[in-house]
């Protein structure tokens, strides 16, 4: 890579995954009663709370993909 660029270890393999991570942030979030800033600016936000929401994201995420791997056509 030539100096200047970086490589962001978060980018989408699949873009149009974006939307659905997306709705999958807000679910989680409504879920454990957290409230999403709707200008988008996380600054303001306890760290608890955003490690929180990743967390079950990543959770979640690893249920789908073993009920995929066990033939389970369940995303949820």
């Amino acid at each position: 890579m030539a100096q200047g660029q970086s490589r962001s270890s978060n980018a989408l393999v699949v873009p149009q995954a974006n939307a659905a991570l997306d709705q999958l942030k807000y679910e989680v979030a409504q879920e454990l009663g957290i409230a999403i800033p709707q200008d988008g600016y996380y600054g303001n936000m306890a760290t608890r709370d955003t490690g929180s929401i990743g967390g079950n994201i990543t959770r979640r995420l690893v249920q789908i993909a073993e009920q995929q791997l066990a033939g389970h056509g369940n995303y949820q």
